[in-house]
């Protein structure tokens, strides 16, 4: 799952590149990467290096402060506790993990209802 500071990292890279009129290939390029790395950066799938991300800088005319700009770091510890993503209906592992969950009879669902509760206490 990625971390919430590499998400907001990356949207703020997508933001910049789309205000500049720049496409993923031109900014790999620039940077010296391939696109592929641009788009995992861009979703937070990727963590962006120190260097790295101070070459997206250069590129984007931009300091390397404006990526981290509007980040809560109180909502980003609170997230990275809990393991949550930010888009639960967006993560692939949830929404299988639910559909699972449905197709199990009521009587025993409610049992690993109650058993992932405990866990998750103990967690």
């Amino acid at each position: 799952m990625a971390h919430p500071v590499d998400v907001h990292v990356g949207k703020r890279v997508r933001h910049r590149r789309w205000l500049v009129g720049m496409t993923q290939q031109q900014l790999a390029e620039k940077v010296g990467i391939k696109f592929q790395q641009i788009q995992k950066y861009e979703t937070g799938a990727n963590r962006v290096s120190a260097s790295r991300l101070w070459d997206i800088s250069e590129v984007l005319d931009v300091p390397v402060s404006f990526f981290f700009e509007g980040l809560d770091v109180e909502q980003a510890a609170v997230a990275k506790e809990e393991r949550m993503p930010s888009d639960l209906m967006g993560d692939k592992e949830a929404m299988e993990l639910i559909r699972s969950y449905y197709s199990i009879p009521e009587n025993q669902r409610k049992r690993l209802f109650d058993l992932a509760r405990v866990l998750s206490d103990v967690a």
